[in-house]
């Protein structure tokens, strides 16, 4: 029976899972055993298991996440024995290198990592890609008949091999990143000024710059004044001088226009 700590850690640990899978990964507790967790590893592309789809389980003591958990992988894979348990430094093969900020996502992106390494350890094989590439495309048929992969991943008993909630779009480049979501933000920003028929002129990436009152701005950063206007506008504008000077010479142009 899971402690009330384990209980609690593995239950917030499935609402993350829910929000923010790793890519290639997923993993569901059982319906009665909160300590068994059932998860599926999908090959990623560019490797000997792109295509294969592999079911296996974590078997967490009640004194999780102060002990590691005990992990098997029931599809062949010809990586792993099929219902070993595995040894890397992430199972309860390691308690002395276990750390308890782990979670069921960090330990299941290290044993992707690990499978697609050659290192041999207890519960692994030794096997040529091509091998790999064998098993993996006979993997989901191998998983429908298996009742433990139906009962714990009813929908993903397909006739074809279902895509998990992450593979891996994002670190692929396939996904909008930080910058681009910044550079489009300040690309709408520039058309929209542009509508309002305010004119685009360089703007300087430091702090605006203050004047007294009684001086005119002689910053180089000044904006560039159209021959012909009167000296008391420029000086008006200039000592107004703001980060919203664009907009408030697109004010003074259209005062000046309706006045002419």
């Amino acid at each position: 029976m899971a402690s009330k700590t384990a209980q609690k850690r593995l239950t917030k640990e499935y609402i993350s899972m829910q929000k923010e899978p790793p890519p290639f990964v997923w993993a569901v507790p059982d319906e009665k055993n909160i300590l068994t967790w059932n998860y599926l590893i999908r090959g990623p592309p560019d490797s000997p298991f792109a295509g294969g789809e592999y079911h296996g389980a974590l078997l967490f003591p009640a004194e999780y996440p102060f002990k590691p958990p005990g992990i098997k992988m029931f599809t062949p894979s010809s990586r792993f024995q099929p219902d070993k348990k595995i040894c890397f430094s992430m199972s309860d093969f390691h308690p002395g290198t276990w750390n308890p900020a782990w979670s069921v996502a960090t330990i299941l992106t290290g044993l992707l990592s690990f499978m697609l390494s050659d290192e041999m350890t207890t519960g692994s094989v030794t096997s040529s890609d091509s091998h790999k590439r064998t098993f993996a495309a006979k993997s989901h048929a191998f998983n429908l008949t298996q009742s433990r992969f139906r009962d714990a991943f009813p929908d993903f008993c397909t006739p074809t091999l279902r895509d998990l909630p992450n593979m891996g779009e994002r670190e692929r480049g396939k996904a909008d990143t930080g910058s681009t979501s910044a550079d489009t933000t300040l690309s709408q920003q520039m058309n929209l000024r542009r509508n309002n028929g305010v004119v685009q002129t360089p703007v300087a990436t430091t702090a605006p710059i203050t004047t007294d009152a009684s001086n005119a701005l002689t910053s180089t950063n000044k904006p560039v004044v159209p021959p012909g206007w009167s000296a008391s506008w420029r000086q008006i504008i200039w000592e107004k001088w703001r980060w919203g000077v664009l907009i408030a010479l697109a004010v003074v142009v259209s005062r000046l226009s309706a006045g002419s």
